[in-house]
């Protein structure tokens, strides 16, 4: 899943749906919600129906594809939106190595605020460059 997310936040949400993306890197509002947001929708939707297609057909692939869409979005939740951008009030004092490079390169994709230039499109494999030095 961590490929198909790299992929879609890459050539998708920075491709031809930047105008419900651009709400995620330039602040639009002072709403809690961002046009960002429906992107919940977009992949929630496929997870509910292959899930249910799945367990109607026995337990065939689509139930597999489903549960794992949905985990993705359940970590992508927890990660970006509680973790990184701090949405919630969870996991503010969270202090590893690893989660200190998620931030960073997080942190690195959002220096560019326009749709080209970004960097860092994934979410849970990051690269080792934001390991080193990852004080803020």
């Amino acid at each position: 899943m961590e490929f198909v997310a790299w992929f879609t936040h890459k050539y998708i949400m920075h491709g031809f749906l930047w105008s419900l993306h651009k709400s995620h890197h330039v602040k639009e509002s002072d709403s809690f919600f961002e046009r960002n947001d429906f992107f919940f929708l977009i992949f929630a939707i496929p997870g509910m129906l292959f899930t249910l297609s799945g367990a109607l057909n026995h337990g065939d692939w689509k139930l597999y594809a489903g549960i794992g869409i949905t985990l993705y979005g359940l970590c992508y939740f927890l990660v970006h939106d509680v973790f990184i951008h701090q949405r919630f009030p969870w996991l503010k004092r969270t202090d590893n190595a690893y989660f200190r490079a998620i931030r960073k390169a997080h942190k690195v994709h959002h220096k560019t605020q326009g749709k080209y230039g970004s960097e860092s499109f994934g979410m849970l494999i990051v690269a080792a460059k934001y390991f080193r030095n990852t004080s803020f």
